[in-house]
């Protein structure tokens, strides 16, 4: 388990971010329709509602990022759909995934939940690795660590403050909330990210038998 951060920090202080016509193209799997999901931010962000400098996700892109494939001057509307039309022939025959969400991850840019289980996730993220790579010629790459886990943000840090009394107010674990990952989606995201001017490109589905 990696130690507790003493101290938050100010996430984009030195993050360099896209202009307001500049785009990021990301696999995630989206939340938004789960109401599990939703259920177990709302009770997180209540209780750190009365902290300053913590911006949340809204609820409508709720989301546990999956592969970073990069900007969109360098993937083209053609490549978009190829990823795509690649993505669902080769997730047809993988079945859904029953996912819980309950430890809380703190980290000192953020404050997330762990997805568990992480195996048929990676899976299905080599899978889309392979489709991006298909496509693209590119391999994407992960946000943060070099080793991807399955987490869903529940706030980001905007400022330096302890982070001890975050810790307090929110504990370690969230009330356990489970549900069912059925698809992932190509998005567009336009500017800086605090905006979350999102647009997805289109979904590709987990059609298997379980």
């Amino acid at each position: 388990m990696s130690p507790l951060p003493t101290q938050m920090i100010n996430r984009w202080q030195n993050r360099q971010e896209p202009g307001p016509d500049q785009g990021t193209i990301y696999w995630h799997f989206l939340l938004s329709n789960q109401p599990e999901a939703r259920n177990a931010a709302k009770t997180a962000q209540e209780r750190l509602a009365d902290f300053p400098g913590l911006h949340m996700p809204p609820s409508e892109w709720l989301h546990i990022t999956t592969l970073v494939v990069g900007p969109t001057d360098e993937i083209n509307i053609d490549q978009q759909q190829d990823m795509l039309a690649t993505a669902s022939e080769l997730l047809a025959d993988i079945p859904p995934v029953d996912v819980t969400l309950g430890r809380i991850l703190y980290h000192p840019e953020a404050i997330a939940a762990e997805v568990q289980p992480t195996g048929p996730l990676r899976q299905i993220r080599k899978t889309i690795q392979t489709a991006t790579r298909k496509a693209t010629g590119r391999d994407g790459h992960t946000e943060g660590p070099a080793q991807w886990f399955p987490h869903m943000t529940l706030a980001y840090s905007e400022t330096e403050q302890p982070a001890e009394p975050l810790i307090t107010a929110l504990g370690r674990e969230l009330p356990t909330s489970e549900f069912t990952i059925n698809a992932v989606t190509l998005v567009d995201q336009r500017g800086p990210e605090r905006l979350w001017n999102w647009l997805p490109v289109g979904r590709a589905s987990l059609l298997g038998r379980r």
